[in-house]
């Protein structure tokens, strides 16, 4: 398990790479973008994703909402099932200090998967469906650079991010599946 985590060195060499990358600017725009992806901003988000579909559905289709609202419950079961049974050490405790750059709050214990990776790719996957390029495109910039900043201040492997965001996308689609599933029910048998 832990070869294929290690990425036979490319995990560790990657992390080096992006993490060893840093200037003022960069680091704010990281340190925001980990806030902005964090997984206790749903409620903002939805927020914002129910206002927008409700004042333009054809930029934002109904559908898309609702597989975001059941795709957080989805990925949010399997990240909080993952990380303390994985509990891989995050950077910081697997290199020590003089190997990581840290900007923010050390962190120690539970690196696989990325939650926030895993709330960003859900949130650009899930509300990406049936939106305009404009959006679809913003959407997805943003999740890769929340992924991104993860690394880049220190917080996680390239493997975490990679796991969370495929446990995002995952996550999204089982969502969508289970919204049509619920739709094409509801035109069988309507009440």
């Amino acid at each position: 398990m832990h070869q294929l985590y290690d990425w036979f060195g490319l995990n560790v060499a990657l992390f080096h790479l992006i993490n060893g990358v840093h200037a003022g600017w960069w680091d704010g725009l990281m340190l925001a973008m980990t806030w902005l992806g964090d997984h206790d901003r749903f409620p903002l988000y939805m927020a914002l994703a129910l206002a927008a579909t409700f004042a333009r559905p054809d930029r934002l289709p109904p559908r898309a909402v609702v597989v975001f609202g059941i795709g957080y419950a989805v990925s949010g079961l399997v990240v909080a099932t993952l990380k303390p049974w994985v509990d891989f050490p995050r950077p910081l405790l697997a290199l020590g200090r003089d190997a990581v750059i840290v900007v923010g709050e050390p962190e120690f214990h539970h690196s696989f998967p990325s939650g926030h990776s895993t709330f960003a790719v859900l949130l650009a996957a899930s509300l990406s469906l049936g939106s305009p390029r404009w959006l679809t495109g913003t959407l997805w910039s943003f999740a890769l650079l929340v992924c991104v900043s993860r690394m880049s201040l220190g917080a996680h492997f390239p493997a975490d991010v990679c796991g969370g965001a495929l446990l995002g996308a995952g996550s999204a689609l089982l969502a969508a599946a289970a919204a049509h599933r619920l739709r094409s029910r509801d035109r069988l048998h309507p009440e």
